[in-house]
């Protein structure tokens, strides 16, 4: 059976190729989902849900502003090599050589420390990686709508980091509505 999650996406996808006339690989995009199901299990956010249900989230709203496959199934697997087994090698197996880089270039552990967000979109930044930009703005405009269950200290750290961070990189990519909503959360949150 299809959670509610994964038809969303799904029937989104279906309703932009008609809308657009664009050629997002259906067949594709659920299978990355099946791989995120699986590779992510039992995981669960501080929330309780799911954890697959926050790349799904994350996919859904990337759709809105990019309509290529690779960029859907790369927001659907982008926290997989950081916080499952699945592998490298296995991703570039399945999905090809260009999502399996892409989903590297998301994982924030390089040479076994963990970068900073600052320091992550510096780097895509100065590689021109638009596409992985947005999907990383809206991994932080989804995970700042649940920081009301996270600690006082870590609520502070996330609200100071996205105004630092995320507010300029959504300015950056002219996405003025996502800039006023992470705004509106940060007001929420801050001391």
């Amino acid at each position: 059976m299809i959670d509610f999650y994964s038809e969303s996406l799904i029937n989104k996808v279906f309703r932009t190729n008609i809308r657009f006339n664009t050629k997002i690989d259906l067949d594709k995009v659920e299978r990355a989902i099946l791989y995120a199901k699986e590779y992510h299990g039992q995981q669960k956010r501080d929330t309780g849900e799911l954890y697959y249900t926050h790349p799904l989230k994350v996919a859904y709203m990337v759709s809105d502003y990019s309509f290529e496959t690779n960029t859907i199934i790369t927001a659907i697997l982008h926290d997989t090599l950081e916080d499952t087994k699945l592998t490298k090698e296995r991703i570039r197996y399945e999905f090809g050589a260009n999502i399996a880089e892409q989903v590297s270039d998301l994982t924030r552990v390089r040479d076994n420390k963990k970068i900073s967000a600052m320091e992550m979109i510096q780097i895509l930044r100065s590689q021109n990686k638009t596409e992985l930009l947005l999907i990383k703005l809206f991994d932080r405009f989804h995970n700042i709508q649940t920081i009301h269950i996270k600690p006082y200290g870590k609520r502070q750290k996330i609200v100071i980091e996205t105004q630092q961070e995320f507010i300029p990189l959504a300015q950056y990519l002219k996405l003025p509505e996502i800039t006023i909503e992470l705004n509106k959360y940060c007001e929420l949150y801050v001391s």
